[in-house]
């Protein structure tokens, strides 16, 4: 697919250009009013936020108002209209209709340009986009986890679930294996239903709710048209299209995260399910490798055309956008035996819809893949061997942290993956629970988890559970007494004695704690604006401690406008963190999409542990932040005390079901 070789007509360009402008805008507009949130306006009168003409200032141009994501000094949205050959004309006028106009007026219209066929529209074109569309089919086939596999990781969730609530669950809490009313099988069940019938629900509502669009125009539009759009727009961000204007150039290369969820806001609009987005993703990776390895073995070699234009000829991303050691880490290699086979497998396939690559340089590539030798001989070839995540322990790097580390995780690496997860645990009894919480997660983002000072989380991790296991503890516990000293401590503070003496025992590891955890959220900050991830969009999810990790992360990344395209999601759980004077906006602004607070109203050893000098600012971790675009989730219902997230936080994000672009979950984790 390219620009020149594509199977839209130019007139359909412009309608996936406009389609795509419209979801970038209306994405930025999510990040304070997510779909599926009530907005603070709707009984005023005024238009609801869809239609809202800007968001940082009551300019009349888009010219004027650079914080707009379809600004041209962001670069998001000018190279995408040049890959697809728009012409330029054009462009300042479709950034404002986007940008100045309610998207209902337009995406119906768009939607159409889309589904028209010219008179004259060759066979070849509809068995090419069919043939793209079993690629995509046939790559998602091969990314999917076998049903034994995922029933295995089950089993050792439960394991570790099992092992934690022996020896952590407050003594009333363990083991609790019999049905409560209220939460019989049958219950549990019906909840589950209902979960399901909800996410399923979703991309309708969102459509409705984002676009106003009747569905019957979604319908118009064939399944391999709306893959094939999907692929080429994907496929202009990715390539690093030179500005003519060098003063809008883009300023960070590779995937941003705000064109990313770009295009889960139209596949959703497309009604097309985002793993099929990832398999696109996939191919577009794969096809970098093999463009690649076309290059170095000199197939091409009497080709007169710069490198530039076989990329773009290619409809692949541009070289630049892979350089500083940022290639292994986008492709990782392709080393994984099912990828590598999946995608020899549609080598005659590919070769048709790439041609300046062929069936011969696919097939290579898939070979060379099938093996770990073979993968790091293409990755050193290209000057990428080495660096990433687990190659780099920034430990004594700076003073005062000892340690600092990424661990890989899952089966997703080396497979060509474009979306990255970083998981961190901030409650740790053993080594070992930096990575069981995280282990049973069944989606197609390569995983990281960060170790870092396990001595002082483990340290205070204990001198708590210790205080839980204590005759004061179990005392007031039996009493009942620590939900009225939680909800005294939001309000007016009073503290029983025996409470004061627990802070003391407590306090001094707990410190400590507090502020390793934001000089490692400083380290977070830094591995990212280095890229060492790759330039690929980050998820960054955390409990307790490991929360504040990311915040503090979050509060360096915000302090430049610039570095808006890294993190695509986040979810903090059983956050310490103070509500107040924490400018939790300038968080919000550098996270392109979700943004989740799960909380526990009954944490009351979080609340005690965070003292209670910081609690009159409130805290994240047992109520809502109640700032525009943060979701809230209660997760009360799952959490018995704070070590509960080790063992729950699996569980927690299966319900967020952080994939869909609505965010479905917004109020409440039930027990399944």
């Amino acid at each position: 697919m390219s620009s020149s070789s594509s199977t839209l007509t130019s007139t359909q360009k412009y309608a996936a250009g406009a389609l795509f402008a419209l979801a970038l805008h209306q994405a930025q507009l999510h990040q304070i009013h997510p779909l599926g949130f009530p907005s603070h306006d709707d009984d005023d009168g005024s238009d609801p936020p869809e239609e809202r003409v800007s968001t940082s200032s009551s300019s009349d141009f888009v010219s004027d108002d650079p914080q707009l994501w379809v600004h041209q000094s962001a670069g998001l949205l000018r190279p995408v209209f040049k890959f697809l050959e728009i012409d330029s004309r054009a462009w300042g006028a479709l950034e404002e209709t986007v940008a100045y106009s309610p998207a209902k007026h337009h995406v119906g219209a768009f939607l159409r340009l889309l589904s028209e066929e010219s008179g004259n529209i060759s066979e070849e074109i509809v068995d090419k986009e069919l043939a793209l569309a079993a690629a995509i089919d046939a790559m998602c086939l091969s990314m999917e986890k076998s049903p034994d596999d995922y029933k295995s990781k089950k089993e050792k969730q439960r394991e570790y679930e099992n092992a934690c609530r022996e020896k952590f669950a407050p003594p009333d809490k363990k083991l609790e294996s019999e049905p409560r009313e209220g939460n019989t099988p049958s219950d549990r069940r019906q909840e589950i239903n209902a979960i399901t019938s909800i996410v399923e629900e979703a991309p309708a509502e969102s459509m409705k709710e984002s676009a106003g669009k009747p569905l019957e125009e979604v319908t118009m539009l064939s399944y391999p048209r709306k893959l094939t759009v999907l692929y080429e727009l994907l496929s202009a961000c990715l390539a690093d299209t030179p500005e003519d204007n060098k003063k809008f150039t883009r300023g960070r290369k590779g995937y941003d995260a705000r064109h990313r969820v770009a295009l889960r806001l139209l596949a959703t609009w497309f009604d097309v399910k985002w793993k099929k987005m990832e398999a696109i993703e996939t191919m577009i990776a794969c096809s970098v490798m093999a463009l690649l390895k076309v290059d170095s073995s000199k197939e091409v070699a009497g080709s007169p055309e710069s490198s530039w234009a076989k990329l773009k000829r290619g409809g692949i991303i541009g070289a630049a956008a892979l350089t500083g050691g940022a290639l292994m880490a986008i492709t990782g290699g392709l080393a994984a035996p099912a990828i590598a086979a999946g995608f020899g497998a549609l080598a005659p396939t590919l070769g048709t819809i790439i041609p300046v690559i062929g069936a011969s340089g696919f097939a290579a590539v898939a070979t060379a893949a099938g093996s770990v030798a073979g993968s790091v001989a293409v990755a050193a070839s290209l000057g990428a061997a080495g660096a990433g995540l687990t190659g780099s322990k920034m430990a004594r790097r700076i003073g005062e942290v000892d340690e600092f580390e990424f661990k890989a995780i899952g089966e997703n690496h080396n497979q060509g993956r474009l979306g990255v997860e970083i998981s961190v645990s901030g409650f740790v009894f053993e080594e070992e629970d930096f990575v069981r919480p995280w282990e049973g997660q069944h989606d197609n983002l390569e995983r990281y988890v960060l170790q870092w000072e396990s001595k002082h989380l483990i340290a205070v991790s204990t001198a708590i559970q210790d205080y839980l296991t204590s005759r004061i503890a179990m005392e007031l516990m039996k009493q009942g007494a620590m939900m009225t000293v939680l909800s005294s401590l939001l309000t007016a503070l009073a503290w029983p004695a025996t409470l004061l003496v627990v802070t003391d025992f407590i306090d001094s590891k707990w410190s400590i704690a507090l502020n390793r955890s934001d000089k490692a959220g400083k380290l977070l900050a830094e591995v990212l604006l280095k890229g060492l991830q790759g330039q690929r969009p980050v998820t960054l999810v955390g409990f307790s401690l490991g929360a504040r990790v990311i915040f503090r992360c979050l509060q360096i990344l915000s302090e430049s406008e610039a570095n808006a395209g890294i993190v695509e999601r986040v979810v903090l759980l059983g956050a310490p963190i103070a509500i107040k004077d924490m400018d939790w906006e300038a968080t919000r602004k550098v996270v392109a999409g979700r943004y989740v607070n799960a909380y526990s109203t009954n944490d009351w050893m979080l609340g005690i542990a965070f003292r209670a000098n910081l609690l009159t600012q409130g805290l994240a971790g047992i109520q809502p932040v109640n700032v525009p675009g943060i979701e809230n989730v209660d997760v009360t219902e799952v959490i018995e005390g704070h070590s509960s997230y080790l063992w729950r936080t699996q569980q927690i994000l299966e319900q967020l079901e952080l994939d869909t672009y609505y965010p479905v979950f917004n109020r409440k984790v039930v027990k399944s």
